[in-house]
């Protein structure tokens, strides 16, 4: 195996024999074939797409199947094998529609091969499609396609997101099979990649725009809410991952069942959006990021529900009562998807074919539920204070005539997004001190599970503004874009023009992706950090410093020094 695709790979250079994250070699191989597989999918989707053969059902499917080779996500093997069948087979089924339909059928290995019937098999046809086995000669453009495939899983964890609340645009889905085909080939240029690249940020934002829709429409948009880190006496539920259905779904279910809701890592930021309120037994926050699961689910005591991304090798002392749902996956764990359990990935997808823009279909989380019943939940009511989250867009510029008027009188100095992912390699206390150090006439907007190294601390706030804005989740980062653009119309200024600094700390391919998008977007003089991503050459980094002037972080006090003088 050779895997380098998120921040904390092995050396800072890549992972060979089993992922820092825990994956084993097999599961890498299998997931290095199938991405080869939707490669040549993607090859015959963009060969009917020039004689109109067209399905939404394809986009779909390689958007469920990109995502469940993102970090942290899919760790059982034979799921992964799973897919790659599929993969074959509807690849093999649009093949004939093609053919029908006179359109030349590609012929290259990944449009044609055939899985091997034994998993060992499998895994021996992945070895030979590896991430340094296929190597571009050109060390540039073997950087920039690898950019290109992580920003594309990106793209296609929150296309995923989207898609379950009813929000789907087929230009994505072109986008992302015409990348993926591309990487197939040998005859574009530096100059195409980059633009490949700067295109995978584009639809990215499209794509951030449809979930935040997807949202903001079902759930309303977020508010200003008091969040309670204690516990409540009884049955508990703990509810970690990103996807919001999921949560309305066990919200629903356990309805007047005497079992208290918790969140845990990016789950955080649901407390904040209206239609959950209304749950009187949705009570508050347990924990904080994905890479302290182990030591606070040990001592959670309920069932614990993963709902996308963010899942590591589970203790035994809780194995039995952590659950998995949508595309997450590790071996031994029982998946609670209801009847959909049963189902392929595109088994399922062709069922839902029907249901364009009417989102998912109930999942049945019984087995959660009676776990929860099962258990005697916390003791006592505890009392750990609160937080406060629900800073979209809509809330912050509800105040921009407040922060207009701190910024033109002095009071209100520079602006600090500090967002982005959290990790458990060191050099994430940077973070922490930064926001530490920042000057009480400043204001720190936040995003994703990064915030939990800082998102209880009491910052104050600067003329009745909270100094520390809690914008959402990673998934909520058009939020972010959008309030930064609205603030640069209200100041007759660009978004680089204005005193906003970005420090980003990114840990897997969503970052990437976003990454991609501000880039696209022109936006200037990023720091990030831990650590720059691996799979970067030496000339694709030169050409982000020269043209972007991105930098990495150095320490909170000579970076303050530098943004503020």
């Amino acid at each position: 195996m050779f895997c380098y695709q998120c921040e904390q790979t092995a050396k800072g250079e890549g992972c060979t024999k089993v992922g820092v994250c825990g994956k084993q070699s097999d599961t890498a191989e299998l997931q290095d074939l199938l991405i080869f597989a939707l490669k040549g999918l993607s090859e015959v989707a963009m060969a009917g797409r020039e004689k109109n053969v067209a399905d939404q059902k394809v986009g779909r499917f390689i958007s469920e199947a990109m995502f469940s080779t993102l970090t942290n996500v899919n760790f059982d093997s034979e799921r992964i094998a799973g897919l790659v069948r599929d993969t074959v087979k509807l690849r093999d089924e649009l093949r004939s529609q093609v053919s029908d339909a006179g359109g030349s059928v590609p012929n290259s290995e990944a449009a044609s091969f055939t899985p091997e019937v034994s998993l060992e098999g499998m895994v021996a046809q992945g070895e030979k499609h590896g991430v340094m086995v296929e190597k571009d000669p050109n060390e540039d453009i073997h950087s920039l396609k690898e950019t290109v495939i992580y920003g594309i899983k990106g793209i296609c964890a929150y296309a995923d997101h989207a898609a379950i609340l009813g929000q789907e645009d087929d230009a994505v889905y072109e986008y992302v099979e015409r990348a993926l085909a591309s990487t197939l080939r040998q005859d574009l240029s530096l100059e195409q990649w980059i633009e490949l690249a700067m295109e995978c940020g584009r639809n990215n934002i499209r794509v951030m725009e449809l979930l935040d829709a997807g949202n903001t429409e079902t759930y309303g948009h977020p508010e200003p809410t008091k969040v309670p880190l204690g516990a409540k006496k009884g049955k508990a539920i703990l509810v970690s991952g990103h996807d919001l259905k999921d949560l309305e779904m066990l919200l629903k279910q356990t309805e007047g069942k005497g079992v208290n809701i918790y969140t845990h890592g990016e789950m955080l930021p649901c407390h904040g959006y209206p239609e959950f309120k209304k749950y009187s037994h949705f009570h508050g926050h347990y924990g904080t990021a994905w890479q302290n699961q182990h030591k606070e689910f040990d001592a959670f005591p309920g069932p614990i529900l993963m709902t996308t991304n963010c899942i590591q090798k589970p203790r035994d002392s809780y194995k039995d009562r952590i659950f998995t749902t949508g595309l997450v996956g590790w071996p031994g764990v029982t998946h609670a998807n209801g009847d959909k359990g049963s189902l392929s990935l595109l088994e399922r997808i062709k069922a839902a074919a029907g249901m364009a823009g009417k989102g998912e279909k109930d999942k049945d989380f019984s087995p959660v539920i009676n776990k929860a019943l099962n258990m005697d939940g916390f003791a006592d009511d505890e009392d750990k204070g609160h937080v406060m989250v629900g800073f979209g867009r809509n809330a912050v510029m509800s105040i921009a005539g407040t922060v207009i008027e701190a910024v033109k009188g002095g009071n209100l100095k520079h602006f600090f997004l500090v967002a982005g992912c959290d990790g458990a390699k060191p050099g994430r206390n940077y973070y922490t001190e930064f926001v530490e150090k920042v000057p009480q006439d400043c204001v720190v907007l936040t995003l994703a599970c990064g915030k939990f190294r800082f998102f209880d601390k009491d910052l104050g706030d600067i003329g009745g503004i909270p100094r520390l804005l809690d914008v959402g989740q990673c998934n909520d980062a058009y939020s972010a874009v959008k309030i930064a653009m609205a603030l640069a119309d209200a100041f007759e200024c660009g978004v680089n023009d204005l005193p906003l600094s970005m420090i980003l700390s990114w840990y897997e391919q969503k970052a990437v992706a976003i990454l991609l998008s501000l880039l696209a977007l022109g936006i200037k003089d990023i720091r990030l950090g831990p650590s720059l991503p691996a799979f970067l050459s030496g000339n694709v980094l030169n050409y982000l410093v020269e043209n972007y002037d991105i930098k990495p972080i150095s320490t909170p006090d000579e970076d303050l020094k530098a943004i503020l003088g």
